[in-house]
């Protein structure tokens, strides 16, 4: 009975916390998720503007749902996002996904290739070989490798030959 009594004041306490979080996202138009963070693109077309309102010029329209951007700031709806060219502009909030993606070594312009391993070693063999620009599935990260997917292909990939994850972040 003591048990059930404690369990309930513990659902009771996180449903009030939980209410008290959404009401401050509400009045602030923030969310309680750490800045910056990586998110997706929902579209295949996204207008990015020079600030963060419809009345703002459109400075640019992303065209390749599932792209990782960075969200370096957020303002009512809005979040500003930076890609893996280092631009940044503002985006509607519900064009962006939780979803995590990643790009193969973008900073490479195609010039390198990374190997997908079937475990997360060096020594395991290589399921494929990525040009540079791929985009992935993210499945987990734990600071060193993440398990990703591209196409019919999965497996594991260096953290640090991606772009759309934190260096030493882990994914679950």
């Amino acid at each position: 009975m003591a048990l059930g009594l404690i369990f309930a004041s513990a659902i009771e306490a996180s449903a009030a916390e939980d209410s008290v979080k959404q009401a401050a996202v509400e009045a602030t138009g923030k969310t309680a998720l750490p800045v910056p963070r990586f998110v997706s693109l929902k579209s295949d077309k996204v207008n990015v503007r020079k600030g963060p309102s419809t009345d703002q010029a459109i400075v640019w329209v992303f065209s390749r749902a599932g792209l990782p951007v960075e969200v370096i700031a957020e303002s009512d709806n809005w979040r500003r996002v930076r890609d893996s060219e280092g631009a940044d502009g503002w985006v509607f909030h519900s064009l962006l996904s939780a979803r995590r993606t990643a790009l193969v070594t973008p900073w490479s312009k195609g010039e390198e290739r990374v190997r997908l391993y079937g475990s997360n070693s060096t020594n395991s063999r290589a399921v494929a070989e990525l040009q540079s620009g791929v985009l992935g599935n993210i499945l987990s990260c734990d600071g060193e490798w993440c398990n990703v997917s591209v196409d019919d292909y999965s497996g594991y990939v260096q953290q640090d030959k991606l772009w759309g994850v934190y260096k030493g972040e882990e994914v679950k």
